[in-house]
């Protein structure tokens, strides 16, 4: 895969980045995107850490990955983690209610799905989303593919960031967080280095339609195990 490039940004830039979309008066939604390993949801909830839950509420789209039992029946299961293998209509059909949820006669609360990887399997109404918060943070792989319903949710996104680390930090991450959820470290490295990096190709082959495609300056020093 060619490397990918970006901007070197401070976590403080991205922070203020996104508390400027959070006082713009009304819902906004900002998506991060990037290949697997690249620290997606870490940055995310560190954004939202950061920002409060006044302000920020954390939507990941893993919630609508397809169950392990559907992805059997359509002989997907090798393949858990490429784009057919998400509800991508029900994702963007969740962020158009969110879109929608500061209107006067938007839902009070949105239950979103949230995806356990202790289960392996997606769990439902696990994450409340209150009317009054004005910033929905969300990330996943495939926020801006040009397939499927995928260009639904693109469109109630207001900016969408692709986080590119170096790639042979992103390799390392990804490994270890397959060995932390239970692969032997062969067979994390044989994952990464396969469905797994087709999956990264694609990703990667979108980064141009992001607002922002940034290397984090100052990533945590240590990652925790939900690195995306």
């Amino acid at each position: 895969m060619n490397p990918l490039t970006g901007s070197s940004t401070t976590f403080a830039e991205l922070r203020d980045r996104a508390a400027e979309l959070a006082s713009a008066g009304t819902r906004r939604i900002l998506g991060i995107t990037g290949a697997p390993g690249a620290g997606k949801s870490t940055l995310a909830m560190r954004l939202v850490a950061a920002l409060g839950p006044e302000l920020a509420a954390f939507v990941p789209m893993d919630g609508y990955h397809l169950s392990n039992r559907v992805l059997e029946e359509l002989g997907r299961r090798p393949r858990k983690g490429a784009f057919d293998t998400f509800d991508s209509w029900g994702y963007a059909s969740l962020l158009e209610r969110l879109h929608a949820q500061a209107a006067p006669d938007g839902d009070p609360v949105v239950y979103a799905p949230q995806f356990r990887r202790d289960l392996e399997e997606p769990v439902g109404s696990a994450i409340p989303v209150h009317a009054s918060t004005p910033l929905i943070v969300t990330e996943g792989n495939y926020l801006l593919l040009d397939r499927d319903a995928w260009p639904r949710a693109r469109a109630v996104i207001d900016e969408v960031w692709f986080l590119c680390p170096p790639e042979d930090t992103r390799l390392s991450q990804l490994i270890a967080r397959h060995i932390r959820f239970g692969r032997a470290p062969d067979a994390a490295r044989e994952r990464s280095l396969g469905s797994d990096q087709r999956n990264a190709e694609l990703i990667t082959s979108t980064a141009d339609r992001a607002d922002l495609i940034v290397e984090l300056a100052d990533p945590p020093a240590e990652l925790p195990p939900h690195i995306a």
